[in-house]
Formats: structure tokens, sequence, C-alpha cells
């Protein structure tokens, strides 16, 4: 099992941030998708830009607070969780993966994998960001 945890402050509002992290049709400024394709109020399907699917099944939804969800795909099953929180003005995002390989020999690479992936998510999150303060 490999739990990754990142934390990022952003200047604006827990509404702002809740909302394009949430949105499940306003997704294109993750470069990491090609599609999301929503399967009822509590599943979604991400895929890659290579078409690699994963599912996601919501089990909480505190607005503005917190969401969680089961993930799946071929090699990796695990559950997300993200808190927001906003102080003076600011929102802090603290996103946690706690993964388990489905596949043995992919052990060792699960938590750097999982590194790899957060830290595009925030830098296509950041970027989003400044685009939407600017306008």
């Amino acid at each position: 099992m490999a739990v990754v945890n990142v934390k990022v402050k952003f200047n604006c509002s827990v509404e702002t941030v809740w909302n394009i992290v949430t949105s499940l049709t306003d997704y294109a400024w993750r470069s990491d998708l090609g599609r999301i394709e929503v399967i009822s109020e509590n599943k979604f399907i991400e895929y890659t830009t290579d078409g690699y699917a994963t599912t996601f099944t919501v089990t909480l939804v505190e607005p503005h607070k917190r969401w969680e969800f089961d993930m799946e795909n071929d090699n990796i099953k695990g559950h997300w969780t993200g808190g927001f929180f906003e102080r003076n003005g600011e929102t802090e995002i603290s996103f946690t993966e706690d993964v388990k390989p489905k596949k043995f020999f992919m052990k060792p690479f699960v938590k750097g994998y999982l590194k790899k992936q957060q830290e595009a998510y925030i830098a296509d999150l950041k970027k989003v960001i400044e685009e939407r303060n600017k306008g």
C-alpha cells in the first residue's frame, strides 16, 4: 500500500477551487485526461489521453469541505480524500491517495507514480486558477 499527500495554497475562494476540482464536465484544463464518462450521480470513469480507464465511486461529498472516492483500474485499487480549507481569503487543499497495487511487481513503483500524477495535477490546477483569476 502507498499513501501520498499533497498540500497547496491558492489565492482564491474555496468555492472556486471546489468547482474546478469536482466538475465532471469542465476538465479540459487537465493535461492527463482525454474524457470523463459519467455513469451515475456517484460513479464516473476517467480516460487518460491514451484511453486508459479508471473508475471512481464517490463515497463522501461535503460541499466546499471534503470530497472522497474509491478508485480502481487494472493496476490499482484505492481511496482518494480531498480536503478544502478556506482561511483569510486563501484556500488550502490537502489531497491524499491511499493505493494498493493489484500486481505484486508494481508495488515498488506505485508511490513514485502517484507523486508524479499529483505533481502534474497540481501544476494543471495552479495554471487554471491563475487563468481564471486574471479573467
